[in-house]
């Protein structure tokens, strides 16, 4: 590696370990309705991507990163990233990456990448089978009460118990 590159790289690992803080720092602070980890890492390092794309959950790379909004997302190829950097908004999972059935009940529970569903182009996550299984039920019964919940849920620091 030339000495560009090598500059061009300590660049980039500053800038994200900076978006990194503050995003942490702005969610500790109860500032973001993110589902994020401490560390700043949307989805649990899962792919946005590739929920659409792909049809499943995908573990992203460390390799190919972006932030936005705060937090880090992982994607499994160059080409998911640039596509997520081109239309982030597509891709972002609904109530900041929270439990869409939970939202639905009024409360803000953390959610498994791996329980997911797609409807009408949005991406929706779940905490665990049984609250999956409650929310398919009648999705656009619970997206619609979830949207009437939000403001109010989204607003609550920390997570909220089952």
């Amino acid at each position: 590696m030339n000495l560009r590159t090598l500059t061009r790289r300590a660049f980039m690992q500053a800038a994200l370990f900076t978006l990194t803080l503050v995003a942490t720092v702005s969610a500790q602070n109860g500032a973001t309705a993110l589902n994020i980890a401490p560390g700043g890492l949307a989805l649990k390092g899962y792919d946005p991507v590739a929920y659409f794309a792909d049809s499943k959950a995908v573990h992203g790379t460390a390799e190919f990163t972006a932030v936005h909004d705060g937090a880090t997302y992982r994607f499994s190829s160059a080409a998911h990233r640039a596509t997520f950097l081109a239309q982030p908004g597509k891709y972002l999972p609904q109530y900041g990456g929270y439990c869409a059935m939970g939202v639905a009940v009024g409360k803000k529970l953390d959610a498994d990448p791996t329980l997911w569903r797609v409807v009408e182009g949005k991406l929706y996550l779940n905490v665990n089978k049984d609250a999956q299984g409650m929310w398919l039920k009648d999705p656009g019964k619970h997206i619609a009460t979830a949207e009437e919940k939000w403001a109010k849920v989204s607003a609550r620091n920390g997570f909220d118990t089952m």
